[in-house]
């Protein structure tokens, strides 16, 4: 499909730069029936079918933009986390895959300290990629690379919050069930729910169940070509459960909705069930889900507003009707929703799609 198709007009001042007053608190544009209805976050256990599973993503946020200074010359670098590198061996520290900013190009060999974090550069990849080694300096009095990280990091919001981090991002960045680190930017739908809104739903009947996958920084790269066919997938890593897997087969079993918290999680357990039942344990995936796709788990999604011409948007408009879902951005739009991570919200039942 072409790329330009999923395309919407878009007011820069529409784009939120901080979260809602409270996590709850945000507007939510309504596409379960024929006409959209404007209400809010704290609405949602009421506007859930009773007996619904509902699966969240439980990954955290890793405070992966590291802000120091190369060993030697003293001169300003970052290091920005990616992923944990699969082929880490057993030595001190941890290897990630990192992108690396600085003055003068990192090349391996080079420090670049960050209180007391060193991080090492082993490996240039070819695209410009870093392998570099996480390690804590000697002396440093600290008890653990996570505790470092979790001091001296900075959360790493997304390149359109044209701020810098601060002290409330770190929780509010952070889902409320964040459980296994490894995201480097978080599944956005999942920041609108508090314990009361999952209690109000476990009281109303539905079953909460995690999977994990762990957000990439792919998740941000913009599609340069024509065709969406042509645009190299980024590679996820996901987790799911076998108590998930059960119960996700069980609601299929009997015809209970199946509600996803975000497109992380659609990309997870449709990933998981490619081949039939679901699958559980861990994989990667690079599913590029757009119109003309067959959804084999999911029934009803929340998700944020995003951006146009985006992988996405691709995939909402594959699961809710691409003309239907370009009309409820057209919406949203008019009534000044607020757009992208620390954005509003919209529920909509596929089912319902014309």
């Amino acid at each position: 499909m072409r790329v330009d198709t999923f395309s919407y007009d878009l007011d820069e001042s529409l784009i939120a730069s901080e979260p809602s007053s409270a996590r709850d608190g945000a507007r939510l544009l309504l596409a379960l029936g024929d006409s959209p209805a404007d209400r809010h976050v704290v609405d949602l256990p009421g506007l859930l079918p009773e007996g619904a599973l509902v699966l969240v993503n439980d990954t955290r946020v890793v405070p992966a933009r590291l802000l120091g200074q190369k060993r030697g010359s003293g001169g300003r670098a970052e290091i920005f986390l990616v992923r944990r590198d699969e082929a880490e061996n057993a030595t001190e520290g941890e290897r990630w895959l990192a992108l690396g900013r600085a003055s003068k190009a990192l090349k391996p060999g080079a420090i670049v300290d960050v209180g007391p974090i060193a991080a090492e550069v082993l490996e240039k990849r070819d695209d410009g990629t870093l392998v570099v080694r996480l390690s804590l300096s000697h002396g440093s009095g600290t008890a653990s690379l996570r505790e470092a990280l979790e001091t001296h990091g900075h959360m790493p919001l997304p390149p359109y919050i044209r701020r810098p981090d601060d002290a409330a991002d770190r929780t509010r960045y952070q889902t409320v069930f964040a459980k296994h680190d490894g995201a480097v930017a978080a599944p956005t739908a999942g920041l609108h729910l508090t314990e009361s809104l999952l209690e109000k739903m476990t009281a109303r009947g539905m079953e909460i169940a995690p999977v994990t996958l762990h957000v990439g920084l792919g998740t941000f790269q913009p599609v340069t070509v024509a065709d969406l066919d042509d645009h190299p997938m980024h590679t996820e890593r996901y987790d799911i459960p076998e108590s998930t897997a059960r119960a996700i087969e069980s609601a299929r079993a009997s015809r209970r909705p199946v509600v996803a918290i975000g497109t992380t999680v659609v990309r997870a357990v449709e990933s998981a069930a490619a081949a039939g039942p679901i699958r559980a344990g861990s994989g990667e995936t690079r599913l590029l889900i757009q119109p003309g796709y067959t959804f084999r788990v999911v029934d009803v999604l929340l998700t944020n507003f995003h951006l146009p011409q985006s992988t996405l948007l691709a995939l909402v408009c594959a699961f809710g009707g691409q003309a239907r879902v370009l009309d409820l951005y057209a919406h949203a739009t008019a009534g000044r929703y607020r757009f992208f991570s620390y954005g509003d919200a919209m529920l909509i039942d596929r089912r319902s799609a014309p």
